[in-house]
């Protein structure tokens, strides 16, 4: 089957300043791909292209076989969009502004339906601004797909709710999946991705640096085990640092932390236990897709407040 999304060798640049440079990825049909990046790297630039906000100065954008921007009208009757800084009137009431949306498409969903799934049925008659930030959120995924579309892009989906609420969101996310709805999300929360993505392009100065998995990215990552303990008896350095799969120590007071590859948490614990050592408090940290994220862009990713554009 053709990519339901395929952007090739985009470019986009304003003034002198090169937001995009040579961009190229696809989106298979029913997966959710996430587009991950510092802020300012690109990736709502690239998103917005794709969506046919903005015009590409050079490359090709294909959705579902549609050109964009030549395509435009028919493309947004079957593409969901979920802004970043979608802002609806306060004195709008949701059962209102669902019956707005819904007025601009051919087919749109049943809204009461639409309530239900999202939990939203007995805010109809709220205002947007008595909304809280889960709900509002819940609003403008109801928004992005009000119109039945084939494809729902997600641009920051979870910026600004707190633990659980996002963990709502990332549900949400996952049902409409499951109703055959091709997803692209926007983030720069990393367990996002991980928990929601079968597939990321990790996108930095406005380049796409890697697109796999997230697991694949992780594996990826040398060195990326971490092993602390606190060590019943001091010890020498060189007894663990002389080990093939160690590539590091350092210690914290009377913390020890060790990196290492392969099989360092084996190594590790038998060349103490061979000296009469006990690792106390042992702890194994495993690779993430962040270590993956800075390896590949030597950025550190977010974790909390709304950045600038990406």
């Amino acid at each position: 089957m053709p990519a339901v999304i395929e952007v090739r060798h985009l470019h986009k640049r304003y003034g002198a300043d090169v937001a995009v440079d040579d961009v190229s990825f696809s989106v298979e049909q029913g997966e959710i791909f996430g587009i991950l990046g510092p802020n300012g790297a690109g990736k709502t630039t690239t998103v917005e292209c794709v969506e046919g906000l903005r015009t590409a100065d050079r490359g090709e954008i294909r959705v579902l076989g549609l050109d964009p921007r030549r395509d435009h009208a028919e493309l947004t009757q079957r593409l969901g969009v979920q802004l970043q800084d979608g802002q609806l009137p306060d004195r709008l009431r949701v059962g209102e502004a669902l019956r707005l949306y819904s007025s601009f498409y051919r087919k749109p969903a049943d809204r009461q339906v639409l309530m239900d799934v999202l939990g939203l049925a007995d805010k109809r008659r709220t205002p947007c601004a008595k909304l809280s930030g889960g709900q509002k959120q819940r609003l403008s995924i109801a928004l992005a797909l009000i119109g039945s579309p084939q494809v729902a892009v997600l641009d920051e989906l979870t910026t600004g709710l707190d633990p659980q609420a996002r963990r709502d969101t990332w549900g949400l996310i996952q049902d409409v999946r499951s109703r055959g709805v091709t997803i692209m999300l926007v983030t720069h929360f990393m367990e996002e991705a991980e928990r929601l993505c079968d597939r990321v392009a990790v996108i930095d100065r406005g380049r796409v640096v890697a697109v796999d998995s997230p697991q694949a990215l992780t594996e990826q990552v040398r060195d990326g085990r971490r092993i602390q303990f606190r060590p019943s008896v001091p010890f020498d350095d060189g007894l663990l640092t002389s080990l093939p799969d160690v590539t590091s120590m350092t210690r914290r007071g009377d913390l020890v932390v060790v990196t290492g590859t392969g099989n360092a948490l084996h190594a590790i614990t038998s060349v103490l236990a061979r000296n009469d050592i006990v690792a106390e408090h042992l702890r194994v940290e495993q690779p993430s897709l962040e270590d993956a994220f800075v390896a590949l862009t030597g950025s550190h990713a977010a974790t909390g407040a709304h950045g600038a554009e990406g």
